[in-house]
């Protein structure tokens, strides 16, 4: 049995919830959040919320026991990209891409 939760549009880019996601792939709940919590990153917050809905999914929906759990699978895809444009010299601009996730957590429990 999985409990899974999804984070969609997350204003962060993906590239800097992929090193986030790489530190906690395979350790339990409470190691998970631990490092989590210790690590300054900004992609940390929105993945602490999700780890605890992925914990409280398991625990409601699936009648798991939240000592047992583990994260087993993580990962991120990009969302769509919000396109800005920014003046630059000679009346010409550039562009902006301002980046979002789609961050997919899976909790299993270990057996």
């Amino acid at each position: 049995m999985e409990a899974k939760a999804i984070l969609r549009g997350a204003r962060i880019a993906p590239r800097k919830v992929e090193i986030v996601l790489d530190l906690i792939r395979g350790k339990d709940i409470e190691t998970a959040l631990a490092i989590l919590k210790h690590t300054p990153k900004s992609a940390c917050e929105y993945l602490i919320k999700l780890l605890n809905s992925a914990a409280a999914n398991a625990e409601n929906n699936h009648h798991m026991d939240r000592t047992n759990l583990y994260v087993s699978e993580c990962f991120v895809c990009p969302g769509p990209t919000i396109k800005r444009y920014q003046a630059r010299a000679k009346g010409s601009g550039a562009r902006i891409l301002k980046r979002t996730s789609h961050v997919t957590l899976v909790l299993k429990e270990k057996e």
